[in-house]
């Protein structure tokens, strides 16, 4: 039976290699992604209610563009704000 010594510094690279491809991977995802999200969509990413989708519009914190009777958000934004409270 063959054993191998792992050491702080291997758990280190292998951090740095899985936290590199995670990026990669979040980064092929945002360029698949479409550029306008509907309310449900957004409820869906954020796992929020529509009570507080409309906090976040009202105080602000979420921007949007209403065409019609349908509100369209930015993924862009959404993305802004999952990374400042991540």
């Amino acid at each position: 039976m063959k054993v191998n010594i792992i050491t702080k510094e291997d758990l280190q690279e292998f951090k740095s290699e899985l936290l590199e491809e995670i990026k990669n991977l979040f980064k092929s995802k945002t360029s698949e992604q479409k550029l306008w999200l509907r309310s449900s969509e957004v409820k869906e990413l954020l796992k929020i209610s529509s009570g507080t989708l409309q906090n976040l519009r009202d105080n602000g914190t979420i921007s949007y563009t209403r065409v019609g009777a349908t509100l369209y958000y930015n993924y862009k934004d959404i993305e802004e704000l999952l990374n400042s409270n991540g």
